[in-house]
């Protein structure tokens, strides 16, 4: 995926080209936000808000706050989504729950394994029972002719769908699979 300091004018543009399920999966991502009222969500890698503006369709009037490490992509954000928008790392402590909906596309696969559970951990903390996480990624495909994204080392981290489930069963959630294609996998976990 390149790097993760995307410029926001060609954001869009690149995702579209290394990953070409990039819509299908932006819409699975918010589909499985579904069935959960939400009040107050978390976005984890806003970048310029495509995920969001997808998100919120689905609930509308829901808050949303969202963190990315990148101010010139929130600054796109802002415009497309509004919302409390900050400048952070996925590292960093998340903003104060609690919250109805997390949700990430595209972002996670920048941590390594013992990052991941951590995040993982954190967002069960930070979510309200009842509430759940959508995580939409890049992942390690069970048969290496899938993996088509084009990896950057050191930046892009991807672990298999099988293990981030296995985290998030181990962070406190009931997780499943909602969706998967080539090395693409859209992750539903409920607190």
């Amino acid at each position: 995926m390149s790097q993760f300091h995307f410029h926001p004018d060609r954001y869009l543009e690149l995702m579209r080209s290394e990953v070409p399920a990039y819509e299908e999966l932006q819409d699975v991502v918010a589909r499985a936000t579904a069935g959960v009222e939400a009040r107050r969500m978390l976005e984890l890698g806003t970048g310029t808000g495509e995920t969001a503006r997808r998100v919120l369709a689905v609930h509308p009037g829901a808050e949303l706050v969202g963190i990315d490490a990148s101010g010139d992509m929130l600054t796109v954000a802002r415009e497309a989504v509004g919302g409390d928008l900050r400048v952070a790392r996925l590292e960093e402590p998340l903003p104060e729950g609690p919250f109805d909906v997390v949700f990430s596309a595209l972002a996670v696969h920048h941590l390594d394994g013992p990052g991941k559970q951590d995040l993982f951990a954190r967002v069960a903390a930070a979510i309200r029972p009842g509430g759940r996480f959508v995580l939409g990624d890049v992942v390690v495909p069970e048969r290496p002719e899938d993996a088509i994204a084009p990896l950057t080392p050191e930046f892009d981290l991807p672990d298999s769908a099988s293990d981030q489930l296995e985290w998030l069963l181990g962070a406190g959630f009931e997780a499943t699979l909602e969706w998967s294609k080539q090395d693409l996998a859209v992750l539903r976990a409920d607190r």
